[in-house]
């Protein structure tokens, strides 16, 4: 708190100075939505069941939420066999700063063979990675290694203990600051070991900030954003493609094979994360209920194909209202069947019974 006597111009200076500095990235769209006591077990949107647990890892509070059939729970929550391997894959979702989707949960219920897996930041601020008080752009990240190894921790010992899933199917999605730690650190560090298949990256990413562990290249990545995406992200996010890009470039892929697996757009007539053209939570959850047809190359979002090969889009940004535009005129992307088809095992195409 400020001392009492401060005169009001330089508390305003002050206030406004850390209103464009320090404030997370999401809370200058939304507002915090306070954390709950977490639930146990509730009926998702599909009649799935949520279970919504806490756990300690690391000297670390994780919450998660998990949304699957009875058949595929652990306990008494379920009639699935402990340490049984499952037939469906997951969905993992990391929040925006603030915790916004986690509360939601827009990847909720079983979709395409995927169960959805919603994660809740450690971190008091409910920021994945943290944040350094020093940074005026957000995208610092100082507790980025220990969350994602929590993470990983919890995905593979913790989360088996409550669903059976099918390990060679851990998809991830993020959301603005989740999308920090995801391309930040997670993938780099733990996406060849845990083998994820794809990822969505939503309203924000980063090049990787630790060394990269493992072979990366033949991960499907999607970048998402909007024409009137936050300044800082509009830097950072084209620099994440062209590092990840890089990665895939180096390990020997042609181009026709990056475009096939790594793709952006930044289409949508929206702000950040606004990727309906009208609102944070709705546009989150119009990316999230693509999910599956971004990655099998056949989204498209407002009417607009959005599945674009990166390479020559990394200019996201001063691309984005020709290729919206070119879009709507019916151009096809390139790659789409071959990702789709690259992808179908992967997805499983399954639909819950």
């Amino acid at each position: 708190m400020f001392p009492r006597y401060l005169h009001l111009s330089l508390v305003l200076s002050l206030g406004y100075l850390c209103l464009s500095t320090a404030v997370p990235l999401d809370a200058r769209q939304r507002k915090q939505k306070n954390t709950k006591a977490a639930t146990g077990a509730t009926q998702a949107t599909d009649g799935s069941t949520i279970i919504d647990k806490k756990v300690v890892i690391n000297g670390l509070t994780m919450r998660f939420k998990v949304s699957a059939p009875a058949s595929e729970l652990v306990g008494a929550a379920g009639a699935g066999a402990t340490g049984a391997t499952g037939k469906l894959g997951i969905n993992v979702l990391f929040h925006g700063d603030g915790g916004q989707s986690f509360f939601d949960f827009p990847n909720q219920g079983v979709n395409n063979g995927i169960m959805g897996v919603a994660l809740l930041s450690p971190d008091p601020q409910l920021r994945w990675g943290g944040f350094d008080p020093n940074d005026n752009t957000g995208l610092v990240r100082p507790d980025g290694p220990a969350h994602s190894a929590a993470v990983n921790q919890l995905l593979t010992t913790e989360l088996p203990k409550v669903v059976n899933f099918d390990p060679t199917q851990i998809f991830m999605e993020g959301v603005s600051g989740g999308s920090l730690l995801l391309s930040g650190f997670m993938l780099p560090t733990f996406g060849a070991s845990l083998a994820v298949p794809g990822a969505v990256m939503g309203c924000g990413g980063l090049p990787p900030q630790v060394a990269v562990q493992g072979d990366l290249s033949k991960t499907r990545i999607h970048w998402q954003s909007t024409t009137d995406e936050l300044p800082e992200l509009q830097t950072s996010i084209p620099q994440a493609i062209t590092a990840y890009e890089t990665l895939a470039s180096k390990a020997g892929l042609s181009t026709a094979q990056i475009n096939q697996l790594q793709t952006a757009d930044a289409s949508p007539n929206g702000g950040h994360c606004e990727f309906d053209q009208k609102d944070f939570v709705s546009g989150v959850q119009l990316l999230s209920d693509n999910y599956a047809d971004i990655l099998a190359g056949g989204a498209t979002l407002n009417g607009v194909a959005v599945t674009n090969g990166v390479v020559g889009n990394e200019a996201l940004f001063s691309r984005a209202q020709t290729a919206g535009a070119s879009a709507n005129r019916g151009s096809t992307r390139t790659g789409g069947s071959s990702r789709a088809k690259a992808l179908a095992a992967a997805l499983g195409q399954r639909k819950t019974s």
